[in-house]
């Protein structure tokens, strides 16, 4: 994996690998546009619309990394974990860690609310038990309990929702502005 990406870098990476599914109806792409745009109309700060925005970037780089077809249902790319290593020195931990946990997240809403998993899409359902699945009592609690839980719960509510089909949410460089100003303030 390269070192460190510019914002010019993430946005091509998404104009070049972001038009493909992932399982769901609509392209990464539009996925991170309505997934940020619902962070923007909740009222968010920008550290997490950029969060938002950005949360899934690491299917795309691990798309890069890996030659085998991923299979969602069966295989984790832990996606999580390597967009909060590449996010975070460009962007600080205010982006990052609601990237590193939004998994998490789910896995917490599941366990803590059984009726919650009826909500997810099939896509979100297969892949759970390849992130982990339900988590214990106690990892639930410590997960209750770490810094970052809240903003982990709002980014894991907008992705869900953020599925949807023929939405126009704008484009990636409406957004670029925005980035280039989180990143220059590191």
């Amino acid at each position: 994996m390269k070192h460190s990406y510019t914002v010019e870098e993430l946005l091509s990476l998404y104009e070049e690998k972001g038009d493909g599914k992932y399982g769901e109806a609509i392209s990464q792409t539009e996925h991170a546009l309505q997934c940020a745009a619902l962070a923007k109309k909740d009222g968010a700060p920008e550290a997490m619309i950029a969060a938002a925005l950005l949360h899934d970037v690491g299917h795309l780089l691990a798309d890069l990394q890996n030659e085998h077809r991923f299979d969602i249902e069966m295989d984790d790319d832990s996606h999580e974990s390597l967009g909060a290593r590449v996010l975070s020195p460009i962007f600080g931990p205010e982006v990052a860690r609601p990237v590193a946990l939004h998994v998490m997240a789910k896995r917490w809403r599941c366990t803590v609310d059984p009726d919650y998993y009826a909500t997810l899409s099939a896509t979100s359902r297969a892949s759970l038990q390849a992130q982990g699945g339900l988590l214990s009592p106690d990892v639930a609690k410590r997960f209750e309990e770490h810094p970052g839980f809240q903003s982990a719960l709002a980014l894991r509510s907008w992705d869900e929702d953020a599925k949807v089909e023929g939405l126009d949410s704008g484009n990636l460089r409406d957004y670029e502005q925005l980035l280039t100003r989180l990143s220059s303030a590191r």
